[in-house]
């Protein structure tokens, strides 16, 4: 179910922007990468974060692999006094938030008292930090679980936490549609801009690499149970056998096009359409979510120069997402890459990361390659671009994100306007 909380205020903002908003900063934590340059880098490397689960003791699973941020220190990041009260979906949270606003070179305490909130994505909150209470109400008593159990597991925190850290009072939310969420949620903050918001800090990071949260992705069904970190998640490929799952994500800086400009900022780009659909019985609308997300983007099919695959791995949603993309563009009609295939698919975090990778390859011009995928399945006409590709015109690419139980978005990423 998609939700939102309540705003903070009903207090009177400015007026409407009737113009595209600007991302202005973008903070990530990847499993093939911890920060926006290094990820992107270890990205156009091709290089995988797909390995080994170091976390906790996979060994007894039948799934041995996921991606796991690397490198985080904890103390780093947080002080020591939130610590206690946050589990590792926060922390991951609150280092992106901090990483985005730095690249955004703004400071919200400078902006008028409402004028900035907060839009997350999240699939199941702070699972660990859950089963850590819960090994200790059953082993030693209630009086040993912490009260910080009221809040920190739950998929709301990691707004509340980043509004809270940098005094963000404005219009704030939460949605929970798994995959799907890392697009629906910049998408809710696109809409708080349009609607007088000056900033919103947006995007969806996700965690759940522990027992409790294993057991969960085991009983959804769909990982692969290949032990090569190489071939274990083969996005489009007759191999395909499941999919790996991740931790991570991204989060960015939305800004008003006119205040951004008024100070000065570099844009990576805007997010110029967005579209949702939910699948009916027996009726995908994959397509329907592309098509519409092009129309409220004024962009023609033969205008959207690549397309970030949702990319199951598993090979009726492969088909099906073929089949879509065959009915917007035409068989081989649209290069089509899947980064995630390094980094597994990071729940509510696997579209956001996939939203800055579209940014980053808007601005440097280049295509990232799908890694592990050596050629399509027959039953997959796609152009599936599997070596890093210079020397590409990008002006629109499309994003696309599937959710577990028919969610659907899209989502088009546009090159920024040129200054006046």
């Amino acid at each position: 179910m998609s939700t939102a909380t309540p705003e903070h205020s009903t207090a009177p903002g400015p007026a409407p922007s009737t113009t595209a908003p600007l991302v202005t900063g973008i903070g990530v934590a990847a499993p093939n990468g911890l920060g926006a340059k290094a990820w992107w880098d270890a990205v156009l490397r091709g290089e995988s974060g797909i390995r080994p689960l170091t976390r906790f003791d996979a060994s007894r699973y039948p799934v041995r692999l996921a991606g796991e941020v690397p490198g985080f220190v904890d103390e780093d990041h947080l002080t020591s006094r939130l610590l206690p009260q946050t589990d590792r979906v926060t922390r991951l949270s609150l280092a992106a938030a901090q990483e985005a606003l730095d690249d955004a070179g703004t400071d919200p305490a400078a902006l008028p008292d409402y004028s900035a909130g907060v839009v997350t994505a999240s699939s199941a909150g702070g699972f660990e930090f859950g089963q850590r209470e819960l090994q200790a109400l059953w082993s030693k008593g209630g009086q040993h679980v912490s009260a910080y159990q009221s809040f920190a597991w739950f998929y709301a925190v990691n707004t509340g936490q980043i509004s809270i850290r940098h005094g963000l009072r404005g219009s704030s939310g939460v949605v929970v549609c798994e995959q799907a969420g890392g697009l629906d949620a910049v998408a809710h903050a696109r809409r708080q801009i349009r609607r007088g918001s000056r900033m919103m800090i947006t995007g969806g990071v996700d965690s759940g690499l522990c027992p409790w949260g294993w057991a969960a992705h085991l009983a959804g069904g769909g990982l692969s149970t290949v032990d090569d970190p190489a071939r274990a998640y083969l996005p489009f490929s007759a191999e395909a056998t499941g999919h790996v799952v991740g931790e991570g994500g991204a989060l960015f800086v939305l800004e008003d096009a006119a205040s951004a400009r008024a100070r000065g900022a570099d844009a990576y780009g805007t997010v110029a359409g967005y579209a949702a659909t939910f699948d009916g019985p027996g009726t995908p609308r994959l397509a329907d979510a592309a098509r519409l997300a092009l129309a409220d983007a004024a962009v023609r099919p033969d205008e959207i120069d690549l397309v970030f695959a949702d990319a199951a791995g598993e090979r009726a949603a492969d088909r099906a997402e073929a089949a879509a993309l065959a009915e917007v563009f035409g068989a081989y009609g649209v290069p089509v890459t899947a980064p995630k295939s390094m980094t597994g698919r990071l729940l509510a975090g696997g579209a956001s990361l996939d939203l800055a990778a579209a940014l980053f390859a808007v601005r440097d011009q280049v295509i990232p390659p799908t890694t592990g995928t050596e050629h399509p399945a027959d039953d997959c006409p796609l152009d599936l671009v599997t070596t890093t590709r210079t020397g590409v015109r990008l002006r629109h690419t499309l994003v696309l994100a599937r959710g577990r139980g028919g969610f659907n978005s899209a989502a088009v990423v546009s090159a920024p306007p040129r200054r006046p």
